[in-house]
């Protein structure tokens, strides 16, 4: 097809951060920008890098190494970052601390938004909590809570301490999470008492009980009392 049900204002346009970058690396011709795009991607992501002021721990030595294979290229080789500390400490540096980081609106029409500056705190109390637990780098965590603000805290927290995040679907059942937490080997997951979606309570916590029993890597289930509802501690 070739009709066009939307054409973007000139002031949108001119206003949109792809025509920032354009003109930032000398670029009128939006063609000609998409071709050295595909033809250089080694300058465009090293150029994107740098534009969006992504931090490294560890700066890597060149941008894309495919001498294996276009199959099996290698991004960012001996490059070492952190995602929270580009997601949320960045920001507090720059000074963006009470700007908003998160903006949550639920199935009811509840909503809550974070701050920069709280998000930090409450990744900084989940985090902490995950290392007296005795998690720490390379351990794997299931994350198994629904679209909330606790998901993107979990996320960070679980990043922050160099464990590797594993995502269970808010509405999976417990045979799809167990099989996500024995094919990880998680050693925790992060779950709530449970949610509402369309008017109905989804009880998260006894799905998450149901897992657990057929992971025995699984030591410790951290629990998020999203909706204080009376729920078993006990598996």
């Amino acid at each position: 097809m070739s009709t066009f049900v939307w054409h973007p204002s000139p002031g949108l346009v001119a206003q949109a951060n792809i025509t920032r970058f354009m003109r930032a690396h000398g670029f009128t011709d939006v063609d000609a920008f998409v071709r050295r795009t595909i033809e250089d991607q080694e300058w465009f992501w090293d150029a994107v890098v740098k534009d969006q002021g992504i931090r490294w721990t560890r700066p890597y030595t060149r941008v894309l190494d495919s001498s294996r294979g276009i199959m099996w290229p290698r991004w960012f080789p001996d490059g070492l970052l952190n995602l929270t500390d580009n997601c949320v400490d960045r920001h507090l540096d720059a000074g963006r601390g009470d700007q908003a980081a998160v903006v949550w609106e639920g199935d009811g029409g509840e909503t809550r938004t974070l701050t920069y500056r709280e998000m930090a705190r409450e990744v900084g109390r989940l985090a902490n909590a995950l290392r007296t637990l005795g998690v720490g780098r390379g351990d794997r965590v299931g994350v198994f809570l629904p679209m909330s603000p606790e998901a993107a805290i979990a996320t960070m927290a679980v990043t922050r301490i160099g464990a590797v995040y594993t995502p269970c679907f808010s509405g999976f059942g417990a045979q799809a999470v167990a099989s996500r937490l024995q094919d990880s080997e998680a050693v925790a997951l992060i779950t709530a008492d449970g949610f509402h979606r369309r008017g109905q309570v989804v009880r998260m916590k006894e799905t998450a009980d149901e897992a657990v029993a057929a992971c025995p890597s699984v030591r410790h289930v951290i629990v998020y009392r999203r909706l204080g509802r009376d729920i078993p501690w006990t598996g």
